[in-house]
Parts: C-alpha cells; structure tokens; sequence
C-alpha cells in the first residue's frame, strides 16, 4: 500500500485528536476556575482584634485552609487583651478576641455582644531558669510535685515582696545576688490580661487565700498588690513583650516572669534549638485563662462557632499549648515534642467578679 495515501488520514485524526484535548482541556480549565470562583464568593471575610498569645495561631497557614474549609477568612491584629474594648473603631471589626474572662466580659458590655465563645483556655504560670531553682527552693519559693512539676508557693513570694526583699538578700544565693526586688515582672495591669491574672491571685494570697468581694477588703489588699506592678517600673501592654524579653535577654532581664502556660509550650514545640536552662514553674495557687471570642456580628459567631466546634481547629489549637475540651489534643501535642506538663492543675481559684477587679485596676491606675 502507498504510505504517502495514509498520511491524509493519520494527521486528519492526529489533528481532531489535539482539538479534542484541547477542548477536554479548556472544559477543565474553566470548570476549576468556576469553581474557584464559586468558593471565593462563598468564603466570608473577617476582621478582628486578638491577644498578642493568639497570632501565631491565626497565622499558620494550616489554620488558614481549616477555616477556609468553614468559609471564612480571617484577618487579625493584635491588641493587648483588656485594651481591645477601649478601641474607639470596633464598628470596623466583626470580633474581638482577648484572654481571659474579665477582659471578654468588658468587651461584651461594650458592643452588647449576644452571646461569647470559649475555644480554648490555659493556665497562668511563671518562666524562670534552671540555674534560679536551688535558690528558690532553698528560700522556701519553689518545690516539686509528685506529677513532675514544680510550683511557686505564691504566700512565701508575697511575705518576701511585702517586706521587700531583694535578690541579695535571700539564702545561698550566689547565683542573682543583685539588688532587684523579689518580684515577678509581669505586664501592664491597666492593659493585659496576664497582668490582671496576676493581680487575682496575688489578690487572693493577700487576703488569707479569699476572694477580694467587698470594699474593705479591697482596702485590705490594695497597698501590698499594688506594690507589686509599681515597683516593676515599665511594663508593655500585651504578653508578648515579656516573654520575648525572657527568651531574648536571659535572667538579667527577667528572673521571674509571669506568662502563659501556652507561650512556653509552643516556644519549645516550635524551636529548632532549645535552651535548657528555660523552665517553668506554676504558681500554687494559679487561675486559668480563657481565650474568650466575643462576636460582634453573625460572621463574628460563625467564627466562634467554628473554633469552638471544628476538630481541625481544635487539634491545631494544641498544637499551640493550648488546652481545649478534649484532653487527648493537649497530651498529644505534649507526646509529638517531648514535652512535660501537668495533665491537670488541682490548686486553681477563681478571679474575683469583673466589678471587683477593675475597681482593684482602677486604684492602682490611679497610684501610676
């Protein structure tokens, strides 16, 4: 047969062939891009004002494609916890996101909030250095728990701090023997929930292991807690800054800081190299912290209820030493980084109602 007649034929078919894929290929093409284009439409964005703690966690990218999944985009900026309700331009978000209960519950007051979720929460604890530890425990500060943690005996710190000692003065002491006061740094009160927590507890120590209720017993405290955030000096406003300056400056800068739980947790989990003179220690007794997302409209609940909600979301919360309602996220996340740290905290109180607490900020704002 002469070949030269089959080549008609063959590049005929070769060429309805190319047309056809290209047609399959530009069907695909164009179906992807209504696709994407259809999901685009259906994905809500968001703005909202988040605690310091909270923006790396809304950063990930796999926090990203989770809450895509939901139909939401998110965008956050970060505002020290109590000072997200003094915003005088919370029409032009749709959430704010604070740690702890007091600073959600002003929040709530202040755009008439429905109703407030709760993701996650964690708990307050003090970073300190490895090298610090005999020296606590030979001045009666620190001592260890049967579950392998240790724990700062809150009442010996407040004698210390009423009767201002210094670093120098303490027993065996060779370590930090300076002239600093026994103090833990913390942030600004006026400003932070962390700073506010603090303020619970030393509260709660000062007034014979009670709750702060009454005008009185506001009375009672306010000279020696107040005591405690003045004489720091300068103090930053969100919980960022102090645990940056742990990590950054060394014992120099912070012997004894108050953060929580949660930042060292992920510091360790996200660090390629780890110093092992960091540890932490948990005050006896110590409160949690809710993070506490208050909506300020429907896409701010959709938010809520998605973190709340979504075991994606959830999972990837521990994953920044969060604590959630499932104790299996926080045990593995502690598992996958050869962590430690107690599967439950016994010794924790109560703040005192949020009226009580900021007339006790209140004061101390006015001493500043």
């Amino acid at each position: 047969m002469d070949t030269r007649k089959l080549i008609g034929p063959i590049l005929a078919l070769l060429v309805a062939a190319g047309v056809g894929m290209g047609i399959y290929f530009s069907a695909e093409r164009k179906a992807e891009s209504d696709r994407v284009k259809i999901e685009a439409a259906q994905v809500v964005s968001l703005r909202g004002l988040v605690g310091s703690e909270k923006e790396g966690f809304f950063a990930d990218p796999r926090v990203t494609a989770a809450l895509r999944k939901q139909g939401l985009a998110v965008q956050v900026e970060k505002v020290g916890s109590r000072a997200i309700a003094l915003r005088q331009d919370l029409k032009n978000y749709d959430f704010g996101f604070p740690a702890g209960a007091p600073a959600a519950i002003k929040l709530q007051g202040a755009v008439n909030a429905r109703q407030t979720y709760n993701p996650f929460f964690t708990v307050m604890a003090v970073a300190t250095w490895q090298t610090l530890i005999p020296v606590l425990e030979a001045n009666g500060l620190v001592r260890a728990e049967a579950g392998g943690y240790r724990v700062l005996d809150m009442k010996r710190l407040i004698e210390l701090a009423e009767g201002q000692a210094r670093w120098r003065d303490l027993k065996d002491n060779t370590i930090y023997s300076t002239g600093r006061s026994v103090l833990i740094n913390s942030t600004d009160v006026r400003r932070s929930n962390s700073a506010a927590m603090y303020l619970a507890l030393a509260s709660y120590v000062a007034n014979d292991a009670n709750i702060v209720q009454t005008d009185s017993e506001i009375r009672k405290v306010l000279p020696l807690v107040s005591s405690l955030f003045l004489r720091q000096g300068l103090q930053e406003s969100s919980s960022a800054g102090p645990f940056e300056d742990y990590v950054t400056m060394g014992i120099g800068k912070a012997p004894l800081v108050m953060i929580y739980e949660a930042q060292f947790l992920a510091h360790l989990a996200q660090s390629k190299s780890r110093n092992p003179d960091m540890v932490l220690i948990y005050p006896q007794p110590t409160v949690y912290t809710k993070h506490t997302l208050v909506p300020f409209n429907e896409k701010g609940e959709r938010l809520g209820e998605a973190l709340t909600s979504d075991p994606e979301l959830q999972k990837l919360a521990a994953e920044y030493g969060l604590r959630t309602g499932n104790p299996e996220h926080f045990a593995a996340f502690l598992k996958s980084n050869k962590l430690s740290a107690p599967t439950a905290v016994l010794d924790v109180v109560e703040p005192p109602s949020y009226e009580v607490l900021e007339r006790m900020i209140e004061e101390i704002e006015r001493k500043f």
